[in-house]
């Protein structure tokens, strides 16, 4: 990937490092990676970073550094791809599989997945998640193919520019067609997976609404926007409304035969493109178990 750009007037008599932070945007830790492989050229010469820019000069930087792929092992997992392009990978994560290798779930996840089918194309890159999913929730996850495209959307998330919205059938329906859940979120003491709500957890903000009741099943379908981005955080405020995920294991005591997960699915995205800056939508259809339990519920 190559990001070009011709000095403006107003960027002459620059440092061409001011212009690779302020015009580029790129991190410090990324200009050093870019400077040491000597991947930043002006006018088709590579430069370095204390070099005065004039106007009309032409700035390359390429962005495919060499690097380690981290000792993930290459599996043929099956990948639902939505979205690619020299930026980014956009999948459409299935139910039961891990995102990245983690000490309890060493291979067989997503990340392995990725390895393979990016082998396959001979491309040996490091794998970068920029937003995840639990283990059993279904829906759009995305990968950046370089350091910059991930801290560009790292980045969107801090200034909330980067919009998840998901749907979720709840147990129990919600007294107003729509609301915040505005309950800060902590790890609960003794445990590495659960969390609950805590005055000494970060803050944590769900919006959601109902777009269909049940009421003979006294369940919902929501739809949730987040404005943080907590582990667990959609659960876990469920629950302490009142109306938990169905299927919940962890954070409900109601277990039901109708679905064997959580019915939680992150079926829309929003974000800036890092390089065109323009907005882009990415949306992933309801899962057929999902889509099942709607129809039992609607019965």
């Amino acid at each position: 990937m190559i990001l070009e750009r011709i000095i403006s007037e107003n960027e002459a008599r620059k440092t061409l490092k001011h212009v690779l932070k302020n015009g580029l945007k790129l991190s410090e830790r990324l200009i050093r990676k870019l400077k040491l492989q000597q991947k930043i050229y002006v006018n088709e010469h590579p430069e370095r970073v204390n070099y005065i820019v004039k106007a009309d000069d032409r700035l390359k930087v390429i962005l495919d550094l060499e690097e380690e792929c981290e000792h993930i092992e290459p599996q043929d997992i099956p990948l639902d791809v939505i979205y690619e392009d020299e930026c980014m990978l956009v999948l459409n994560k299935q139910s039961g599989i891990v995102v990245h290798p983690t000490s309890y779930h060493p291979d067989n996840t997503i990340a392995n997945g990725i390895v393979y089918y990016l082998k396959q194309k001979g491309v040996t890159k490091k794998v970068r998640p920029v937003s995840r999913l639990d283990r059993e929730t279904s829906g759009i996850i995305i990968f950046a193919k370089n350091q910059f495209t991930q801290e560009m959307l790292i980045q969107q998330m801090h200034n909330n520019l980067f919009k998840k919205e998901y749907l979720g059938i709840v147990q129990g329906i919600p007294q107003n067609n729509e609301g915040t859940i505005n309950l800060p979120i902590a790890r609960k003491p003794g445990s590495i997976m659960l969390r609950h709500i805590s005055e000494e957890g970060a803050p944590s903000i769900t919006h959601y609404k109902i777009l269909k009741t049940f009421p003979s099943h006294n369940s919902a379908l929501l739809s949730f926007k987040l404005e943080t981005g907590r582990t667990h955080q959609i659960r876990v405020h469920c629950k302490a409304m009142g109306f938990p995920i169905y299927g919940d294991t962890l954070y409900s005591d109601n277990t039901n035969l109708f679905i064997s997960r959580q019915a939680l699915h992150s079926y829309r995205t929003e974000i800036i493109h890092p390089v065109t800056l323009k907005g882009v939508i990415f949306k992933a259809e309801l899962p057929s178990d999902i889509s099942g339990l709607l129809e039992i519920l609607s019965k």
